[in-house]
């Protein structure tokens, strides 16, 4: 599905994803219209999908990142469509994922600080439906962030 020429493209916007289309082409020794229509067919492909933005959300006041771990009454018909419907409903849940085995769902949320992080949890995360159990991750530091694989 790759050949070379897309795979260096993509090693060359995966170490700097502010490079244009022109930049690319220049470091690729490429026609920028070629490179223009190799991005085009990686993203119609599905391997390009989209570009984003990485907020700092501690710039923007919120120092508290907490990961929960849950698992839901799956006795219940619909819970987990019914508590993913609720949990995107509140805005400090950054992420959201499933899971097979023991744990159901992993939500990351984020905090001004520990007080906004009581009230968030009280009366917003334990208020979602079907919760059967709740582990809350206090988060720390990042220690590897790098989503860029070898390609």
């Amino acid at each position: 599905m790759l050949d070379d020429i897309d795979r260096h493209l993509l090693r060359q916007w995966q170490a700097d994803p502010d490079l244009t289309a022109t930049d690319l082409a220049a470091i690729l020794g490429l026609p920028a219209a070629r490179v223009s229509r190799r991005i085009d067919r990686l993203r119609e492909t599905g391997v390009l999908r989209g570009v984003h933005g990485v907020i700092d959300w501690g710039a923007l006041g919120y120092t508290v990142e907490v990961s929960l771990r849950i698992q839901l009454d799956k006795t219940v018909p619909g819970a987990f469509d019914r508590f993913m419907d609720a949990a995107r409903k509140v805005p400090e849940v950054t992420q959201m994922q499933t899971f097979l085995g023991r744990v159901d769902l992993r939500l990351t949320v984020i905090a001004r600080d520990m007080g906004h992080w009581q009230t968030l949890y009280r009366d917003r995360i334990l208020t979602l439906p079907h919760i059967a159990e709740i582990e809350a991750l206090m988060h720390v530091a990042n220690v590897k962030t790098d989503q860029s694989l070898p390609i």
